[in-house]
């Protein structure tokens, strides 16, 4: 079947709810879908899938048989099937040709019955090297630097679904070369990976991030990766493993790079201890990429201005171009066939240290890592337009205004 965005109507009709479900199961796998949702309404159950940031609807079950559909993905998940009335959570796995696709599965009760939202983890398109995470050559020196350090904190922000837990696997796949113990703390454990000791937290018996983390660090790491660092023990934990020897790496939510000091301070971070480990912070945020298969270049020769303030972090024969969506059967219509990060790469020196545990705003601290030649979100987006990455419309689309520098 040529699969143009949604099944036909009658597609279904003689099919098992096992078939129904493998079959849905292997269209998100092949479109590289991050989330699978079965939608209980009054009529039936939509289908529909989270693609490139977006969710696109792509079939409607009957009544009966997206009630079947989700007896058998509760039982197949180890999920009570008597109870209706409580969210539940579960994993399966299914294999899709030669590829295994792990589902973190999460139901929840609504008005016309249960939600279900499954979490597409496939390794060997998940997982990423720094290479592939969107940093310019220049930043990837810049990422690889850090990470080479024997001790210290990373922190990686951003709001949710923005693809911090991909940009933290990619630095630990640089680091895990055998020659350093790397411990992660997770919950849940995104992907195996061989050589990390991966742990996950369990708040029903009160394993959280705070004791795991006070116990790994009776382990002898030389790394250890925190899920997310989301309460004052964690913070305050995480800053003295990386004072005594230890690298640190976990995720934060804070707007842009330089916020991360003042989440840090909220909770309840000393900023001289924190000062003294900081290594660095990545901000992201995700866009679509342009399909190579049908973008379109338009020439910008009469505005030779557009690109005059990130020339210099240009590759060659770039710059004269700004580029758009096509439209072809390789990307479904759309015009874009992935995502990459827009990033923000603060590396802290002696001077941003002491302008830390001065206690200086985050505007101060963005503003003095710009002149030390950090791209801030907008250069860093623009850059990205440049090159026929992506399109002014999607950076426009992703990226808050206040951070493009616009006011409207």
């Amino acid at each position: 079947m040529t699969f143009d965005g949604r099944f036909p109507g009658d597609f279904f009709a003689n099919l098992s709810p096992g078939q129904v479900v493998a079959t849905i199961i292997e269209k998100a796998g092949e479109l590289h879908v991050s989330d699978l949702f079965l939608l209980a309404e009054e009529s039936g159950l939509r289908v529909a899938f989270r693609r490139m940031g977006g969710i696109e609807t792509v079939a409607a079950l009957p009544l009966e048989l997206g009630r079947s559909v989700i007896t058998l993905i509760k039982a197949e998940a180890g999920i009570d099937l008597g109870d209706r009335r409580r969210p539940h959570e579960g994993r399966r796995i299914q294999a899709v040709g030669e590829r295994v696709i792990d589902l973190r599965i999460n139901i929840i009760p609504t008005l016309h019955g249960e939600d279900v939202c499954a979490r597409l983890l496939d390794r060997k398109f998940g997982l990423k090297t720094l290479e592939q995470i969107g940093l310019t050559r220049i930043e990837l020196n810049k990422m690889q630097a850090m990470l080479n350090n024997p001790s210290g904190l990373i922190l990686v922000t951003g709001p949710t679904g923005t693809g911090k837990t991909t940009t933290l696997y990619a630095a630990l796949q640089y680091l895990n070369d055998g020659t350093r113990k790397i411990n992660t703390l997770e919950d849940p454990i995104e992907y195996a990976v061989n050589g990390l000791r991966q742990s996950q937290a369990n708040t029903k018996i009160g394993l959280d991030f705070p004791e795991l983390l006070r116990n790994v660090l009776r382990q002898s790491p030389d790394v250890i990766m925190v899920g997310e660092i989301r309460d004052e023990e964690t913070a305050t934990t995480a800053v003295r493993a990386a004072n005594s020897g230890t690298v640190v790496l976990s995720t934060l939510h804070a707007p842009v790079a330089a916020a991360a000091v003042q989440s840090m301070a909220a909770l309840g971070v000393n900023r001289f201890f924190l000062s003294n480990c900081l290594l660095g912070v990545v901000a992201q945020r995700l866009v679509r990429t342009l399909c190579p298969k049908c973008r379109v270049a338009y020439d910008i020769g009469e505005s030779p201005e557009t690109f005059a303030d990130i020339q210099s972090f240009l590759e060659p024969g770039f710059g004269s171009y700004i580029f758009g969506p096509g439209s072809c059967d390789a990307c479904l219509q759309q015009g874009y066939s992935g995502r990459t990060a827009i990033l923000e790469l603060m590396l802290f020196n002696r001077a941003l240290r002491q302008l830390v545990a001065k206690g200086c705003s985050s505007e101060e601290l963005q503003a003095f890592a710009v002149q030390q030649g950090m791209l801030e979100f907008r250069r860093s987006a623009m850059v990205k337009v440049a090159m026929g990455v992506t399109s002014t419309e999607e950076v426009l689309r992703e990226l808050p205004t206040d951070q493009l520098g616009l006011d409207l």
